[in-house]
């Protein structure tokens, strides 16, 4: 225990002292209010408005407040709003536009003023240095004029006699002191003209450069002012017109002076007959409303109509009529342009220089391109188009090759050193240069066409040789000479003849090839056009020939086909089987969505609904028909579903397996399973072998119908389980028992 006693109590505190073991401590009734040592933050002021600034060509206010935050108020509907309104987007932007304008031009005001400012200080320190250096000079110009001490010259003569001397030498000291004095005087006055003068002449001089000063400062002044109105000038081009916010108009009578305004004197409205704003700025029918706008918003004529909603409406309907315009424009000017078959023609004579070009391949590149689909009622009219010029082609090709190998062979003949037993390769060299040598495209066709000139004209050196020896035998023998000129005329007409009758049945069998090509390729597109003609003027299954054969003949393309009438009728039938079959398998498919069972008859079908459908209106079906094609079509549907149900027995493994295993005789061969491949419990007692057999003839109907159950083949035939059970008995009494290995 401390031999101290307790601390005392703090001030303003006292003890009562009751239960010896309690000391109750009490607070004083009074304690001094304390100030805290925590330095509260200052009060934030509330944010005001600070500073409202209109916006232009609307009802809307930019407010800024004591905070330096921004927002929008509306002074007739009283709405104020953070985010920039999107009305006012393109006028907010030319009011900063036009801020910033202000800006640069009081900040050039600015610069031009502290540009003055220093000019004039610094002119005011140069007229301030100029007076110090003159000063200086006239201080030292005076300094420089006064004579030193040591040049003073003394005019006292020495006193000979005490008494005379002493005089004499008092008057001549009182003067040489008059003398000095005046000198001084004279000296002075002198130095006083010539400063005077000097002092003038500085004075002169400091006042030609003021002169010279002012004259640059009025230079200066007038420059400046210049650039000020200059400025001013820009900027009050620059600066939008004056408009009010709003014109007291109708919506119809600001509409159609939307459209008759023109703006001059001093921004005053005077309305005229002109073109209207839109059409006037050359707007852009294709460019939105907020691309636009920045284009026509300065124009006075923006606020003839009351409201935004009701100018972008003006906006869209000149954007629709201005596009309509242009569109037909640009159709009248293709069509003025040119032809499109002409241009389909010149598309294929400027892409195609091929035979071997196919019509695929061709329209796979261009059929994006106008002068492809520009022509034509389908691709099929264009292919024929291709095909003739294919053909001319070819023809032109050909020609272009005869006329090639003409020229090659008037070549070898002009240039005179062919010779018999002249060589290729060394005559090719010596008419290479020639163009009717590349002409031939091909060099072993130049070769062929070289051998065969040899060939031709080394008969023709026979023959002119056989001529010569006739001549000698005529002089030998000219008796002899009417015989063998008959002779030879005879051999030659009878060549002749055979001559013709080969190129007559070579040509015959040319053309008759040529013909059967055609009329091949004349069939096959007979046919399609045909066959075109049927899709699009025969939609009815119950129309007959003879009812649609007036509406055909009114089709050119029925008055052109080449195709025989049987073959016309065949086309006909198939068509008109083939519509049929179309709707024939759309009623099916009703049939099927409100029948899904097998067991359903005729009447549980809504038969109202199904006789006014499409597929049976088509097919004029009434009530006894469509009952006669449901009962078909739930034959063809049972028969189907009964070919599936043997199909599901026949890929099923289980029920094959153990089926085919109840047709072996005992055990087989070695039969059953060894016990070394059973487990511990299987087998007879638990040993020895399984008989197989016997197993397979402990699986019944019911293990089979187990597997099948969930097959949707099998559910087909819920509304008959005997008959569906009797299938899957002679299903099995079919299986034959499985076939042994050869091994065995």
């Amino acid at each position: 225990m401390s031999a101290f006693g307790p601390p005392p109590l703090p001030p303003g505190w006292t003890e009562h002292v009751g239960n010896p073991a309690v000391n109750l401590h009490s607070t004083p009734s009074y304690i001094p209010c304390r100030t805290s040592s925590i330095v509260q933050p200052p009060k934030k002021k509330k944010e005001k408005p600070l500073v409202k600034k209109p916006i232009p060509g609307t009802e809307w206010l930019r407010v800024t407040t004591t905070e330096g935050n921004t927002f929008y108020t509306h002074k007739g509907r009283k709405e104020s709003v953070w985010i920039v309104p999107e009305e006012i987007k393109e006028a907010l932007l030319e009011l900063e536009r036009m801020e910033v304008r202000e800006e640069q031009t009081r900040l050039e005001q600015e610069e031009r003023e502290q540009e003055t400012m220093r000019i004039g200080r610094e002119m005011e320190e140069e007229v301030d240095r100029i007076k110090a250096e003159v000063h200086g000079l006239v201080k030292r110009r005076k300094r420089d004029e006064l004579e030193p001490l040591d040049e003073v010259v003394i005019t006292k003569r020495v006193r000979v006699e005490d008494d005379g001397g002493e005089a004499e030498v008092g008057e001549n000291e009182n003067g040489e002191e008059e003398e000095d004095e005046d000198e001084d005087e004279d000296e002075g006055i002198e130095e006083s003209e010539s400063e005077e003068d000097w002092q003038k002449e500085a004075a002169a001089q400091l006042a030609a450069e003021e002169e010279e000063e002012q004259k640059r400062r009025e230079e200066e002044a007038v420059r400046v002012n210049e650039a000020e109105e200059a400025e001013a000038k820009r900027a009050q081009e620059k600066q939008p017109l004056s408009m009010p916010d709003r014109v007291d108009l109708s919506l119809d009578e600001a509409k159609a002076l939307f459209k008759v305004f023109n703006p001059h004197h001093s921004g005053a409205l005077i309305f005229t007959d002109i073109a209207d704003l839109l059409r006037e700025k050359d707007i852009n029918p294709l460019h939105p409303w907020d691309t636009s706008l920045p284009l026509f918003i300065s124009d006075p004529r923006y606020v003839l109509l009351p409201s935004v909603s009701a100018r972008r409406d003006a906006f869209d309907e000149y954007c629709r009529d201005r596009a309509r315009e242009l569109r037909q424009e640009s159709v009248k000017k293709e069509k003025t342009q040119a032809n499109p078959k002409e241009e389909f023609d010149s598309l294929l004579r400027e892409e195609v220089k091929s035979t071997r070009t196919v019509w695929s391949d061709f329209r796979r590149a261009w059929k994006k391109d106008r002068r492809f689909y520009g022509w034509g009622r389908d691709d099929r009219e264009r292919e024929k188009r291709f095909k003739e010029y294919m053909k001319e082609l070819g023809e032109k090709k050909r020609a272009a090759a005869e006329k090639a190998e003409a020229d090659f062979f008037t070549l070898l003949r002009e240039s005179g050193i062919v010779k018999s037993d002249s060589v290729w390769k060394d005559i090719k060299r010596k008419l290479s240069d020639d163009p009717r040598y590349d002409a031939v495209g091909s060099s072993t066709l130049r070769e062929e066409l070289f051998h065969a000139f040899l060939k031709a004209r080394r008969s023709s050196d026979d023959k002119n040789h056989q001529d010569e020896v006739g001549k000698a035998v005529q002089f030998s023998a000219p008796a002899d000479e009417t015989d063998i000129s008959r002779k030879r005329e005879e051999k030659r007409d009878r060549a002749l003849k055979e001559r013709e009758e080969q190129v007559r049945a070579q040509r015959g069998r040319t053309e008759a090839e040529i013909g059967k090509s055609r009329w091949g390729l004349t069939k096959e597109e007979g046919e399609r056009v045909f066959r075109t003609l049927l899709t699009d003027a025969i939609r009815d299954p119950q129309l007959s020939w003879d009812a649609v054969l007036p509406q055909l003949k009114t089709d050119s393309r029925f008055t052109n086909s080449l195709l025989p009438r049987d073959q016309q009728l065949h086309l006909f039938h198939s068509h008109v089987h083939q519509l049929r079959s179309k709707y024939l398998n759309s009623l099916h498919a009703l049939f099927s969505a409100h029948t899904p069972s097998l067991a359903a008859s005729f009447s549980q079908l809504p038969l109202e609904s199904i006789e006014k459908s499409l597929p049976a209106t088509k097919l004029g079906s009434d009530i006894g028909e469509l009952e006669k094609e449901f009962d078909k079509w739930q034959r063809e549907r049972t028969s189907g579903a009964r070919r599936a149900f043997d199909d599901m027995l026949t890929e099923n493994a289980f029920v094959k397996f153990w089926g085919r295993l109840r047709k072996m005789g005992g055990e087989g061969v070695d039969g059953g399973v060894a016990a070394e491949d059973l487990g511990e419990n299987e087998g007879e007692g638990f040993g020895g072998k399984v008989d197989m057999k016997a197993l397979a003839k402990n699986v019944d109907l019911e293990d089979i119908v187990k597997v099948l159950k969930n097959d949707k083949r099998y559910m087909m035939f819920e509304h008959v389980p005997d008959q569906r059970e009797r299938w899957i008995r002679d299903y099995l009494a079919d299986l034959s028992a499985p076939k042994l290995s050869v091994h065995v």
